[in-house]
C-alpha cells in the first residue's frame, strides 16, 4: 500500500463518525455523495487543520465555493473569498504575533472576528473573544491577564480603551472612514496567498464568563473531537445544509460562537448586523431569505415589542428556526413568541463552561412553556443532592451535565466541580415526569427567607405573566428581621399602570408569602451586559441594598 494510501486510510479511520452521528449528518444533508477527487482534497483538508474552524470552511470551498459565507452590511463573502482571505491573513498576523501571546477580538458581529478566529486557528494561536460591553478599565485588565498581543478591534472601541502597552499591536476590523492605522483588509491585501503549514499546536478559543456577579474569566473551549458534537445539536435543533442563519446573538458569546461553529459544519450562509435592531432584524429576514434566527431571550422580546403593523411589513414566513439561549427563557416570552411567529421556537440551556445540556422544541414549549427541554443525545444530565446522591424525580436539586465539549477550565487554573464525569452548571432544577428539564435559578440565586427557601424565578415567571409587564427580574437582598427577602424590578408596558400594592395582590395565589417581593421598583429599563443578561450589581445599586 503506498503511503498516501495508508495516510488516506488512517484520515478516515479517525473521521468516520458513529452510526448516529452519520444518519443525522445524513439526514441534515451535511453527508452526501461528492465526487472522487473533491472527497480526497476534504481529506487532505482534514488531516491538515483536523476538527477546527478552518476545516468547515476548507470543505465548504470544495463543496460550495460560490456560495455565500458571509453576507454583512458591506456585502457577501463566498466560501472560496472566505478560505483564500483568511490565509493571506494568517501569514499577515504572523509576524506581528509573539510566542506565549494571544490574539484578543473586540469586534461587533460582522466578517471580521470571523476570518481573524479562523486565520488565528490556521497560525495555531489562541484567540480572546472580548465583550465589547465591558468598560475601558475592565478591557485593560482582561488583555494583561490574558496575554493578548495582538488586538483586533472595531475603530468605534479605541475611544474607550486606557492607554494600552506598546507591545499590544493594534489592527482595526472595522472603520467607517479612512483611517492611517492598520487594518484587516491592509493585512489581506498585501500579504502571500500560500496555505500556512500546518499549525504545531490547536489553537483555543477563550470566552469570557457573562461578568454579571463580578470580573469576568476566561473559559478555554476545546476542540470537538469529532462531529459528534455537532450531530447532537442537529438532533434536536434540526438545522439543515445550506442554511442562512441570521445571528443576532454577538459572536464574543457562546451563543453566537455555537452559531458560527454549527455554520461552518452545515456550509450555511452567516447573515450579521454589528447591532441589533428588531425592525432592521426583520428586514434581514425578508431581504436574504433567512431560515433561521440565532438570538437571546431579551431580543425575541424586543421583536415582540415592535407594533403588529410593523412586524407584518416583513415577511418571515422563510423561518423555521428561532433558537433561544444565553439566558433563561420566561414562559410567558415562549407562549407569546410561538403565537406571533409560529412554531419555530427552540431554548438551548447551557453554558460557557458545559456548552449545552438540553434543547427545548416547539412541543415541549407548547406544554410546558417554562421547561428547558430535553438532553439530546450523547448528553448525561442528573440533578443532585449536596451529598452528590441523586434525587428523586421533581426534586429540587443541582444540575451536573456531561457532554463531549464540557470546558477545559477557566484560564486562572480555577475549576468546575465534577461530580462521575458530569460538571457543575451552577444552576438548581428539576426533572418533571415527562423527562424535561425545568431550571429554578442560579444556586447563589437562591436565599433562604424565614427559614424557608425561595427561588427568585417563581416570582419572576409569576410577575412576568400580568399583562401591564413588558418584563421583570428579581433578586434576593439582605433582611434584618428575615436574613433575607426578595425585590422585584419591574418595567411596564406603555401607557399600562400598576403599583407594588397591587403587583403582590395580583400574585399572591400563586406564590408562598415568603416568594411576595417585599420591594418593588419601577424602571424604564433593566440593566443589562452586552449579552442581554440582566446585571444583578446595578439592581442592588438601584435599591441602594
Amino acid at each position: 500500500m503506498s503511503v498516501l494510501r495508508q495516510r488516506t486510510a488512517a484520515v478516515l479511520n479517525r473521521a468516520a463518525p458513529s452510526a448516529h452521528t452519520a444518519f443525522v449528518l445524513a439526514k441534515q444533508g451535511v453527508l452526501r455523495p461528492l465526487r472522487p477527487d473533491k472527497v480526497l482534497r476534504i481529506l487532505r483538508a482534514w488531516r491538515h487543520w483536523g476538527i477546527t474552524p478552518p476545516m468547515g470552511f476548507a470543505v465548504g470551498a470544495v463543496r460550495h465555493p460560490d456560495r455565500p459565507a458571509v453576507i454583512d452590511e458591506r456585502g457577501a463573502l463566498s466560501y472560496a473569498e472566505l478560505e483564500q482571505r483568511t490565509s493571506r491573513l494568517a501569514n499577515g498576523l504572523r509576524k506581528r504575533v509573539k510566542r506565549g501571546t494571544r490574539i484578543g477580538v473586540l469586534c461587533r458581529n460582522h466578517h471580521g472576528p470571523v476570518e481573524t478566529i479562523v486565520a488565528a486557528a490556521k497560525l495555531g494561536v489562541d484567540v480572546v473573544l472580548l465583550n465589547t460591553g465591558l468598560s475601558g478599565r475592565q478591557l485593560a485588565d482582561v488583555i494583561a491577564e490574558q496575554q493578548v498581543g495582538v488586538l483586533v478591534l472595531d475603530a468605534e472601541f479605541r475611544a474607550q480603551l486606557p492607554e494600552l502597552p506598546a507591545e499590544v499591536d493594534q489592527v482595526l476590523a472595522w472603520t467607517d472612514g479612512t483611517t492611517r492605522r492598520d487594518t484587516l483588509e491592509h493585512l489581506i491585501a498585501t500579504s502571500s496567498p500560500r496555505r500556512p503549514a500546518r499549525p504545531r499546536r490547536h489553537a483555543r478559543m477563550i470566552v469570557l464568563t457573562s461578568g454579571t456577579t463580578g470580573t469576568p474569566k476566561g473559559a478555554r473551549r476545546p476542540d470537538p473531537p469529532s462531529l459528534s458534537p455537532a450531530a447532537s445539536i442537529l438532533s434536536r435543533l434540526p438545522l439543515r445544509s445550506g442554511e442562512r442563519m441570521l445571528v443576532s446573538a454577538p459572536l464574543f458569546h457562546t451563543w453566537g460562537l455555537a452559531a458560527f461553529q454549527l455554520g461552518a459544519v452545515l456550509g450555511a450562509t452567516l447573515v450579521l448586523r454589528r447591532k441589533f435592531d428588531p425592525e432592521q432584524a426583520l428586514a434581514s429576514v425578508q431581504r436574504n431569505r433567512c431560515t433561521a434566527l440565532f438570538a437571546v431571550p431579551v431580543m425575541l422580546q424586543r421583536l415582540l415589542d415592535l407594533p403588529e403593523q410593523v412586524r407584518d411589513r416583513y415577511d418571515h414566513s422563510t423561518l423555521r428556526i428561532v433558537a433561544s439561549s444565553g439566558s433563561a427563557l420566561p414562559a410567558d416570552l415562549a407562549t407569546r413568541f410561538q403565537r406571533a411567529f409560529g412554531n419555530v421556537l427552540y431554548n438551548l440551556y447551557g453554558s460557557t463552561e458545559v456548552s449545552w445540556v438540553s434543547i427545548a422544541n416547539p412541543q415541549d414549549l407548547r406544554a410546558a412553556p417554562a421547561s428547558a427541554g430535553r438532553p439530546p443525545r450523547g448528553t448525561t444530565v442528573r440533578i443532585l443532592a449536596e451529598d452528590g446522591t441523586e434525587v428523586a424525580r421533581g426534586e429540587t436539586g443541582r444540575i451536573f451535565a456531561g457532554n463531549d465539549m464540557l470546558f477545559e477550565g477557566y484560564t486562572n487554573g480555577s475549576r468546575r466541580e465534577v461530580r462521575d464525569g458530569l460538571m457543575s452548571t451552577g444552576d438548581l432544577g428539576h426533572v418533571d415526569a415527562s423527562g424535561r428539564l425545568f431550571v429554578v435559578g442560579r444556586e447563589d440565586d437562591m436565599i433562604i427567607s424565614g427559614g424557608e427557601n425561595v427561588y427568585p424565578k417563581e416570582t419572576e415567571d409569576a410577575i412576568a405573566r400580568l399583562p401591564e409587564v413588558a418584563e421583570t427580574a428579581v433578586i434576593g437582598v439582605d433582611d434584618p428581621d428575615f436574613g433575607q427577602r426578595l425585590a422585584a424590578f419591574v418595567v411596564l408596558r406603555p401607557g399600562q399602570e400598576l403599583d407594588a400594592e397591587q403587583v403582590r395582590d395580583r400574585i399572591r395565589d400563586r406564590l408562598s408569602k415568603f416568594a411576595l417581593p417585599r420591594d418593588v421598583v419601577f424602571l424604564d429599563e433593566l440593566p443589562r451586559n452586552a449579552t442581554g443578561k440582566v446585571v444583578p450589581r446595578e439592581l442592588r445599586e438601584r435599591l441602594g441594598a
